[in-house]
């Protein structure tokens, strides 16, 4: 940046001071002259001394410059957005950057999250230039308040931008103006009305305090919150509601060179032409942050999460299913922490969910029905706002809520199937089973049963080898009986 300095030699003491630096100059040099120094002249060393004065603040005048670093938007804005701005924003200002170039291509996101763009931008110390770019992108909904929000607003040929009506509050752009009277006549808005026009109102003054601020057109503005207007970037420049229109980023320097801009309550005046251009990308949090901020991933993450625990619940030692459920789980709550949900419909989706996992082990019809409603009713309810990029796939919904019924459906199967069966192992599963008589006195004896050696007792009489069959256990004895199958069917007696 270019910052005006007076010249010293306009100042009455500067050429006194001279001539008194040069004199004293003088008299040590011919204090020293025995040393082998020669004599200079008074007037050299005026000159040399002048030179001294007014050559450095000359030098500092041009210091190096910054780079123009830029911020590329791209898609529906949202919470990993505004992180992202946010913190080239404040890479920016540690790498002294001249500009910021904030590059625009979104359909709009969260309220939100644009409000927090626009705050990080109205108190940035580096000039942000907004550029809807390149050709064929636009810059619509919240969009457009960022733009507005920009020290200079810029457009690339074949660019639109507009349509800023917040449709995340229930208006459509065919019916951008709220009816002020009830159907039945009685001269009231409803709720829904009156919240409708309390949003519209409140992002309409928003807009217009922007566009005051930036000096651009405010009328324009409000016409595209109420009547959803969009502009082209000529007729957004005849319309002065951008500063200018460029092809490439190097082009906007250009243009942009020279002008003076309010930055942080000061005049700067942008020294742009040529300057490089770094393209500052998102790290690794930024990108997985955008991930599971997407509704439909943070739905499949919390419900991987949930199933994950209950399956090491039930079957303690497998250590994958937790594990993976608990990141899985935590990342779900993190990414709805930051998104705009209804409490009471991620708790009936919870509610669904355990519904589902309880019917899964004590089958009942019921329960079941009552999970797959329950989660239905939560996934309507889970996101107040639906904006776009951040709308709940109703597709992905009806897909997870049949594969949690199956599920559930299969588990119970198989927990029931396993009830009728016989047992396998215990006291229930010896009834009925052959064993081999090893001696036998009065009543009691030992036998061989399942490779074991067990006391024996009964109202029969056997002889040792005789095939007999287990019709109880009571305790640590075994009551037999004689073998209803033939000795030779049997094979459990060895």
């Amino acid at each position: 940046m270019v910052y005006a300095r007076p010249a010293p030699w306009r100042d009455p003491a500067f050429l006194p001071e001279v001539e008194l630096r040069a004199r004293r100059a003088y008299i040590r040099l011919q204090e020293q002259g025995a040393t082998g120094v020669k004599p200079v002249s008074l007037a050299f060393l005026t000159i040399l001394i002048f030179a001294g004065i007014v050559c450095p603040p000359a030098f500092a005048q041009n210091p190096a410059k910054g780079p123009a670093l830029t911020i590329a938007i791209d898609g529906a804005i949202g919470p990993a957005t505004a992180r992202y701005v946010k913190d080239g924003l404040d890479v920016a200002a540690k790498r002294q950057a001249e500009v910021v170039i904030l590059r625009l291509n979104t359909p709009g996101g969260l309220v939100t999250s644009m409000r927090e763009i626009i705050a990080d931008v109205l108190v940035s110390s580096v000039p942000v230039i907004g550029f809807v770019a390149p050709s064929g992108a636009h810059a619509a909904s919240a969009g457009t308040y960022i733009l507005y929000a920009t020290h200079i607003a810029a457009m690339a040929p074949g660019t639109n931008l507009g349509a800023a009506t917040p449709v995340d509050i229930g208006l459509s752009p065919s019916h951008p103006e709220p009816a002020t009277e009830k159907k039945d006549g009685s001269g009231q808005p409803s709720t829904a009305e009156t919240l409708a026009t309390k949003a519209t109102n409140d992002a309409v003054a928003f807009i217009r305090s922007l566009a005051e601020l930036r000096g651009r057109n405010a009328e324009w503005a409000e016409e595209a919150v109420r009547k959803a207007s969009s502009l082209s970037a000529s007729a957004a420049l005849q319309a002065h509601v951008i500063d200018l229109v460029a092809r490439d980023q190097t082009e906007l320097l250009e243009k942009i060179d020279g002008r003076k801009v309010e930055v942080a309550g000061r005049d700067v005046v942008l020294a742009t032409k040529g300057l490089p251009i770094t393209v500052l990308k998102p790290g690794w949090f930024i990108r997985l942050l955008s991930v599971i901020t997407d509704p439909n991933i943070a739905l499949i993450l919390m419900l991987v999460g949930v199933y994950g625990l209950i399956f090491e619940f039930t079957t303690p030692g497998m250590v994958a299913p937790g594990t993976i459920g608990a990141i899985c789980l935590l990342l779900a709550l993190y990414a709805l922490n930051l998104l705009p949900i209804d409490y009471a419909g991620l708790a009936l989706m919870l509610l669904g969910v355990a519904l589902l996992a309880v019917e899964a082990f004590s089958p009942t019809v019921a329960v079941g029905l009552g999970g797959i409603v329950a989660f239905l009713l939560g996934a309507a309810m889970l996101f107040k706002a639906q904006s776009p990029g951040f709308e709940l796939s109703w597709t992905l919904v009806g897909i997870m809520a049949a594969l949690l019924f199956g599920l559930s459906f299969l588990v119970g199967r198989y927990v029931w199937t396993a009830r009728r069966s016989p047992a396998r192992v215990g006291a229930q599963a010896m009834s009925g089973t052959k064993a081999r008589v090893l001696d036998w006195s009065e009543g009691d004896g030992h036998v061989l049963a399942h490779g074991e050696r067990w006391r024996a007792q009964a109202a029969e009489r056997f002889a040792p080898g005789e095939i007999v069959e287990i019709a109880s256990v009571q305790g640590l004895t075994l009551n037999v009986r004689h073998a209803i199958m033939p000795a030779t069917s049997g094979g459990e007696a060895r």
